[in-house]
């Protein structure tokens, strides 16, 4: 099994800053000397992926990840200047692990809100309700406002969703192939990873080429990601802390920041920046602690084979954390893993009476270490470690709707680097907007 290495070192606050502002200059580097004409957004209730096309601005002729939260299909209430929308994914399985079996079940993962109001031209609210698992989850996972300046340099404020690869701003279940998210997204990373913060976005366009970048403050993340149930380093855990939408953990700002191409015909590549200081260090002024860092870069790609129409997504992502001297070496200091889907037309027409169906072939390739060290005593390598191959078949009646089969190879290691375990099965489900 191939094992990831991670050298070197993130953790430094300065590097943190540097990234950010490196990025904030990149993207500013590629604006024209000509000033910037500010551009409307789309009108609350159109399908944003018409709209999208139908905007004068020609910053919004080639879709990017930062349009995410727009590229919707919303319906418009009457004559007022609100929309909602929505999806919904639900499914049925058969898992085993090493021959042990919990038979059939079915799941309704998830039934997500969208609220939009294009409040006037160039500022616009967003927000997304979340219902997970038959309501047992209810969250307010968006809730922002764009202020466009220009289309260059957006406002934005509110509850957002943090700019870390491409997974956790384009989460929606109708867009992928797949019943289950990628581990490296939900597992490593945090997906879906929402915090309140402010800052600023903006795209510009060329000649069939689009270039965009994201720098936000939000609250960051706080000591659970390694103290929490699953005994490793794991950021997840702080999903846990509601009282991040209310107040920072410790007063320090977790940055955010991101820069993207994407060239019209072939796809888009982003690189991404994520950091600051997770520890409680000090409590009504008096310090007890030094200030702990978590830093996290990733990388995004979508792409597309001209002709053949062969679709390839995926991201990989490095972490950082200082862990304290007194953990254990089960809590790794250094992270990594990804994904990779590859997605093949096979068959276009009507089927079923279904004008425009599509029939995809795919494969999910995944990877995760959640401790990318050696021991100590030893010299060997730590465990802890992930791979999957997920082959799936879908069917795609309209594009906003998707029914799809999947089959599972997944293989667990343990910290010790025993053999691993083996989990396979099969899934069948469906997801739609609304």
């Amino acid at each position: 099994m191939w094992k990831m290495k991670i050298s070197g070192s993130i953790s430094n606050p300065v590097h943190g800053i540097l990234i950010a502002i490196l990025l904030f200059a990149g993207a500013l580097a590629l604006v024209e000397p000509s000033v910037a004409v500010a551009s409307p957004r789309t009108p609350a209730g159109q399908d944003t992926t018409q709209a999208a096309s139908a905007r004068t601005d020609t910053t919004a002729r080639v879709p990017m990840n930062v349009d995410a939260i727009y590229n919707r299909p919303l319906s418009k209430l009457g004559d007022l200047p609100i929309a909602i929308g929505g999806y919904a994914e639900a499914n049925v399985q058969y898992l085993g692990t090493d021959g042990v079996t919990e038979r059939l079940s079915f799941q309704m993962r998830r039934a997500n809100i969208f609220i939009s109001s294009s409040i006037r031209d160039r500022i616009t609210f967003i927000s997304e309700i979340e219902f997970e698992e038959g309501g047992a989850e209810i969250a307010v996972e968006t809730a922002l406002l764009d202020v466009e300046l220009t289309s260059l340099l957006v406002l934005r404020g509110g509850i957002l969703l943090n700019p870390i690869g491409a997974f956790n701003q384009n989460h929606d279940g109708p867009k992928w192939e797949f019943i289950d998210r990628p581990v490296s997204a939900t597992q490593l990373l945090p997906a879906t990873w929402s915090t309140v913060g402010f800052g600023f976005h903006g795209k510009h366009f060329d000649a069939g080429r689009s270039y965009a970048y994201e720098l936000y403050l939000t609250n960051g993340f706080d000591d659970q990601i390694i103290s929490n149930e699953e005994n490793r380093t794991f950021l997840p855990a702080s999903k846990e802390n509601a009282e991040r939408f209310t107040e920072s953990p410790n007063g320090v700002p977790l940055l955010n920041a991101k820069i993207a191409f994407r060239e019209r015909e072939i796809g888009e590549i982003g690189l991404s920046y994520m950091g600051g200081v997770y520890n409680t260090f000090e409590e009504d002024g008096i310090a007890f602690d030094e200030k702990r860092r978590v830093d996290v870069v990733a990388v995004d790609l979508t792409a597309t084979l001209p002709g053949a129409g062969t679709s390839f997504t995926g991201e990989v992502a490095f972490i950082a954390v200082d862990v304290p001297a007194s953990y254990t070496q089960q809590f790794g200091r250094r992270q990594g893993g990804g994904f990779l889907d590859i997605v093949q037309p096979i068959v276009r027409g009507s089927i079923l009476g279904f004008e425009g169906s599509v029939i995809n072939a795919a494969v999910r390739l995944e990877y995760v270490d959640w401790n990318a060290g050696t021991f100590e005593e030893t010299g060997g390598d730590i465990g802890d470690e992930f791979t999957a191959v997920v082959p799936s078949l879908g069917w795609r009646p309209s594009a906003q709707t998707v029914l799809r089969l999947n089959y599972r190879f997944e293989w667990r290691t343990d910290l010790l680097g025993n053999p691993p375990s083996r989990t396979t099965g099969i899934q069948f489900g469906l997801a739609t907007y609304f």
